[in-house]
């Protein structure tokens, strides 16, 4: 592994964007690092440190940083999307799009498709032996149901990549007009909700708000954000943010509660998007610094070997926590109660024991993260793809709700206002993983 980091890093075009990688893998770790520290585990269940000592919450302003992932995402579909369509065969019009759509769509979600599917199968086979068994209890239980919960950001991701081609041709058609169009169904979707009461639309910000994001990604591919107007965004997006959270209907955190009535989250609301603008024009006020340092070898071979395994150990992550705390309680370590002076203590220990773990497991199992090889879209699949990608959308989605406990009971959970189990989220997820391969396979080499 060293010897290819290091051509990787040394193969590197002077062109390449580093800050972008960085910024990849820096959110990644951010959000494992959050997830591990708020989680307060007792013998009889999993708390959130955040509820146990509220005081903590406005860490989750600089720990948030999933818009960061988002934005840099919109960065990279951008131009990867331009690179197809600068490869597309001289054909018709319609047909080239389906092939430049159909091979985009595969390239983009293998990362996501192939690492996803080994620990939805792996652990989906590990929750049916456990409850054939007979057991599920306790902790186990508990790391059944929530192991599969970072999976939301997997379904997420998806609907970005899938909505990438018409948004960026809105994007090349009216810049910032068609970010402000999504910042402001955004506003009028929490005015409907919180103003007026209309049921059910908070969810559309599911859309509105993670998009809206996304399309900021395309704006900085096109050089269209610079230092004053990151200026203006992180200014502007944190002063917006401060205010809606003191005057308006929305909690500190920046991630969600147990028991609370509205959630930052889940839906996201305008407070998050705003949050999001703070963080996006605070990344790239700190671009050039950053820049200098990634021209450092041994740091770039740190942020290119991370890189490669960023997907696999953020899969991962919560199943090493887990683990840890399993194998304390198996050698009947007592667990400290949350936020005690002891359980203080022991963080480090438990933060290096979950990174062990995670890197274990990521050496097992980083192989399905490795990309396949490009191709040159020919023929296209592009509504078999977009189907796929719907498809995989949904049974992400559901299965980080459902979880994989309960399966021989027919457990199920709502997703928005549809039920979902367990086995019909991953039936959904594999067969659209499988139509996404078979649609850029068709895509494929002349």
């Amino acid at each position: 592994m060293g010897s290819s980091v290091r051509e990787l890093a040394g193969a590197t075009p002077a062109t390449r964007d580093r800050y972008v990688d960085l910024l990849r893998v820096a959110s990644l770790g951010a959000v494992v690092l959050g997830h591990w520290l708020m989680a307060a585990v007792t013998p009889d269940g999993v708390g959130n440190l955040l509820a146990v000592v509220p005081a903590l919450q406005p860490l989750t302003w600089l720990l948030q940083v999933m818009p960061v992932f988002f934005f840099v995402g919109g960065f990279s579909h951008a131009l990867s999307y331009r690179s197809l369509l600068r490869k597309r065969p001289e054909a018709a019009p319609g047909a080239a799009a389906d092939s430049v759509y159909s091979a985009f769509l595969r390239a983009r979600l293998q990362r996501l498709l192939r690492p996803t599917m080994v620990f939805v199968l792996v652990w989906g086979a590990a929750a049916l032996l456990v409850q054939l068994l007979g057991g599920g209890g306790g902790l186990t239980g508990v790391t059944l149901r929530m192991v599969t919960q970072p999976l939301w950001f997997i379904g997420i991701y998806l609907a970005m990549v899938a909505f990438t081609p018409p948004l960026l041709k809105l994007h090349e058609r009216y810049g910032w007009g068609a970010f402000a169009v999504l910042a402001g169904a955004a506003v009028t979707v929490d005015v409907l909700r919180f103003a007026v009461g209309v049921p059910y639309v908070e969810f559309l910000n599911f859309a509105f708000v993670w998009l809206a994001v996304h399309q900021l990604g395309f704006l900085r591919a096109d050089g269209r954000i610079r230092l004053r107007r990151a200026a203006l965004l992180a200014g502007g997006g944190l002063v917006t943010a401060t205010a809606l959270v003191a005057f308006g209907p929305y909690p500190l955190s920046m991630v969600g509660m147990p028991g609370e009535k509205v959630s930052n989250m889940a839906p996201p609301t305008l407070a998050l998007l705003a949050h999001g603008l703070w963080l996006v024009g605070a990344v790239e006020l700190l671009r050039a610094p950053a820049a200098r340092v990634l021209e450092r070898p041994r740091v770039w071979r740190t942020v290119v070997a991370a890189n490669g395994v960023a997907m696999t150990a953020f899969l991962w992550h919560l199943t090493a926590m887990f683990g840890v705390y399993g194998a304390l309680l198996a050698l009947d370590v007592a667990l400290p109660e949350p936020a005690s002076a002891v359980w203080w203590a022991q963080v480090p220990l438990r933060l290096a024991l979950a990174a062990a773990l995670t890197a274990a497991l990521v050496a097992a199992f980083r192989t399905f993260e490795r990309p396949a090889a490009a191709t040159t879209p020919v023929q296209g699949h592009g509504p078999l793809a977009a189907l796929g990608a719907t498809l995989c959308l949904l049974g992400v989605l559901g299965l980080s709700i459902v979880g994989f406990g309960g399966l021989l009971d027919g457990r199920t959970a709502l997703l928005i206002a549809i039920p979902v189990s367990a086995p019909a989220a991953v039936a959904m997820t594999l067969g659209g993983w499988l139509l996404v391969e078979r649609a850029g396979r068709g895509a494929g080499v002349r």
